[in-house]
């Protein structure tokens, strides 16, 4: 089996142990691109766990930075979470009135809002 890297693998050490373990099992060798070959020796087994434990961390610290941050970005007022809309209100608003006398195909035209968009916001 041909893998990237590890942490594409597995979520965890665990996880990860588990998978190559039933692939070894089985007479599967597993080829990590980044590292090489790991095989079932006592010293592709450490390899193995040790590359797993670090991806597992580093895993860990990214969502902890994440969490951080959003922790940061809910402190100010204007915080949404999410994507940003495409739109403001006052466009929609328009595109809305715009489709009173007009298609949705016309109004889209104009305005760049999708038909979804609209029949969305018009409900």
């Amino acid at each position: 089996m041909v893998v990237t890297k590890l942490d594409r693998l597995a979520r965890n050490t665990k996880e990860g142990i588990e998978i190559i373990e039933g692939l070894f099992e089985k007479g599967v060798k597993a080829h990590v691109l980044n590292v090489g070959l790991l095989e079932n020796t006592t010293m592709g087994r450490f390899f193995l766990q040790t590359l797993l434990a670090v991806a597992g961390m580093k895993r860990n610290l990214i969502v902890e930075r994440t969490q951080e941050g959003k922790a940061l970005a809910k402190q100010r007022d204007d915080f949404r979470e999410g994507r940003p809309r495409k739109h403001t209100k006052q466009q929609i608003q328009h595109a809305l009135k715009l489709l009173e006398t007009h298609t949705y195909k016309e109004v889209e035209a104009m305005t760049g809002i999708t038909k979804r968009t609209l029949s969305k916001k018009k409900k």
